[in-house]
């Protein structure tokens, strides 16, 4: 009941102050975005920045693994693809798009 006697003194029928009230309706919604900001956009932010700056380091010589599941190993960058073997004799182009992660060989 304490907060339904709240909103009811936030709502702009109310007899209050008009500025008071209308900054009390919208802090909710203020209070959403934040929350929906920090747990949301910014993880999903920081990993595409992690993932754009993953795909702009390949270079010659790595191993990698498309998303379709392909492990290749890069023989040639070029602006928006990479030519990779996936086998003895076999190359491949992959677009840069398609590219999960960069294998780290553990030895």
């Amino acid at each position: 009941m304490p907060l339904m006697n709240l909103l009811a003194m936030a709502s702009p029928n109310s007899g209050g102050e008009g500025g008071a009230s209308s900054f009390l309706s919208f802090l909710p919604l203020v209070l959403i975005f934040v929350v929906f900001w920090f747990m949301i956009i910014r993880p999903q932010k920081k990993q595409q920045d992690k993932r754009k700056t993953m795909i702009a380091a390949v270079k010659r010589g790595d191993r990698i693994v498309t998303s379709g599941g392909l492990f290749a190993t890069v023989k040639d960058v070029k602006e928006d693809l990479v030519v990779a073997t996936i086998a003895d004799g076999v190359k491949v182009e992959i677009s840069k798009s398609a590219i999960n992660g960069v294998v780290e060989e553990s030895t």
